[in-house]
């Protein structure tokens, strides 16, 4: 890309959702730019029309003369800072679903619910154009608001299909590559799961308490189309570095929910289904030769 068309793109836009971040305070904003409107707060107002054109990463003023910082979100900082009616799933875990599931180009992917939003725009990016991302939502009014985040950072042209549907009644899709389910009852899922998934595929699922996680893990446990079953948390905690000063936060991010991960293999005949396969019998040893 040459330089000039560079800076262009770097430049903040009407209609692009931007992060004002306070200075002094570090308190964030996210606004939606828009030719004419502006920015209110305590702290005074900055007009919109100030904004549009400047380079991602420009400081600008209030009225009051407080300095804001104003740049293009991160998919996590959006996420966090989007209107929201469902509790959303935190970037950490986000991140970790991806990693762990290898969502990547190309790939078909089933998830429910559907909620703010936030897992969808993650699984779309990962995706790809040449990817499909299937969500299931039973609340219309979830779904129109999670359509307006998405959009808002993506843009409308997306391989995005929103079936207004329960999920638990069946899995319309066949040769799905991962299935990330975020939902009260993920172990009513696993059998619908197994014909789902291609072979090889991934079954994820999050959900906020352990009794969950055991029952969902258990089932996978004991169905024969699964292996490899493993349950985990990821934990966030950040630090404080000034100076001669380190040390860690007094807040930090800690359980937000159980991630649980499965294969979907070839249905074996004996053995346990979701651990390692039964160990042989010893053989006896043969005496060395003399």
């Amino acid at each position: 890309m040459a330089g000039g068309d560079a800076e262009a793109g770097a430049r903040l836009r009407a209609g692009e959702p931007v992060l004002l971040i306070e200075e002094r305070r570090g308190k964030r904003h996210l606004i939606t730019l828009r030719a004419g409107s502006a920015y209110h707060s305590d702290r005074g107002f900055v007009g919109h029309d100030a904004l549009i054109g400047l380079l991602d990463g420009s400081t600008v003023q209030t009225s009051l003369g407080v300095r804001y910082l104003a740049l293009r979100p991160t998919l996590a900082e959006y996420v966090l800072e989007m209107p929201r009616g469902a509790q959303v799933i935190y970037p950490k875990d986000l991140a970790t679903i991806c990693h762990f599931a290898d969502v990547g180009p190309g790939h078909t992917v089933v998830e429910a619910g559907l909620g703010s939003g936030g897992l969808t725009m993650t699984l779309l990016r990962a995706v790809g154009p040449t990817g499909r991302v299937v969500s299931y939502e039973t609340r219309e009014e979830f779904a129109r608001r999670a359509r307006r985040n998405i959009e808002a950072r993506l843009g409308p042209d997306l391989p995005l299909t929103v079936r207004l549907q329960d999920i638990y009644e069946g899995v319309e899709e066949t040769e799905v590559d991962r299935l990330i389910l975020d939902l009260p009852e993920p172990w009513r899922l696993v059998e619908p799961a197994a014909t789902a998934l291609r072979s090889g595929g991934v079954f994820c699922a999050y959900v906020p308490t352990l009794p969950q996680s055991h029952k969902t893990h258990e089932a996978l446990g004991a169905h024969p189309a699964f292996a490899l079953v493993d349950t985990f948390e990821t934990l966030l905690r950040p630090w404080n570095i000034a100076g001669l000063s380190v040390r860690p936060a007094h807040r930090m991010v800690a359980h937000t929910g159980f991630l649980t991960f499965a294969r979907r293999v070839q249905p074996r005949r004996s053995g346990a289904a979701g651990g390692p396969p039964a160990e042989e019998e010893a053989k006896p040893e043969e005496p060395e030769p003399a």
